[in-house]
């Protein structure tokens, strides 16, 4: 499987120059672990932008989307540890997208990421989906290993206690794309556009990750 699980919390901000070594620390040493603990996270994948914005990105698998409504997940962000208070308070241009994914097509993951944030039509829903089951096919793009898409609940993707103001399109869908590198990303996100376009799609935005680092459940200690 190309992405594991039915859920996945997309998450990305930009920080201050001055905080962000002790950001990046947070991240790596407290938080991503943290988060892969909880009971039905699967993984966790952290990016940095090429270009694009928010500058970093972080994608949260999860068995189903329902883990987001869950005791232990709702135990956690009521209980921050210090650290993580300091560091969300820090966080600015935040995105916080609790999603269904509901397309995965193709095998392996890739080194860099790309990523188009579209709006669709109001009653659109089920034909872009049919229309997305055959373009979100990774044989078809030179250097991608696979492609996503990941609808937004809007409900579950509401402010969360503790994190700051998050950027409006709760209802917001997302395609990702499994590159081997930042260049194969950029050219199968601008050829998607390409073919969007004809069907009319609102983009809100577009970007290209390298990945820094990811972690599996089964790889933290028992």
């Amino acid at each position: 499987m190309p992405i594991a699980g039915k859920g996945m919390l997309l998450t990305s901000m930009d920080i201050d120059a001055a905080d962000e070594a002790d950001f990046n620390r947070w991240y790596d040493r407290e938080h991503l672990e943290e988060r892969v603990a909880i009971e039905g996270f699967l993984e966790a994948r952290r990016y940095v932008a090429h270009q694009g914005a928010p500058k970093y990105l972080c994608l949260y698998s999860t068995t189903t989307i329902g883990v987001f409504n869950s005791a232990a997940y709702k135990a956690r962000l009521a209980n921050p540890t210090e650290w993580s208070q300091k560091t969300m308070a820090r966080f600015k241009n935040m995105i916080r997208a609790v999603a269904r994914i509901t397309i995965s097509r193709g095998n392996g993951r890739g080194a860099a990421l790309g990523i188009i944030r579209f709006h669709p039509a109001k009653g659109s829903e089920e034909s872009l989906r049919s229309f997305f089951r055959d373009a979100l096919d990774p044989r078809k793009f030179d250097g991608i290993i696979s492609m996503h898409l990941i609808e937004n609940d809007p409900v579950l993707s509401a402010p969360a206690a503790g994190i700051p103001s998050v950027s409006t399109g709760s209802a917001d869908w997302f395609v990702l794309m499994d590159a081997i590198d930042v260049d194969a990303a950029s050219r199968a996100a601008l050829s998607a556009l390409i073919v969007n376009s004809e069907f009319k799609l609102s983009v809100v935005s577009t970007g290209t990750y390298r990945l820094m680092w990811d972690l599996s459940n089964s790889e933290i200690p028992a």
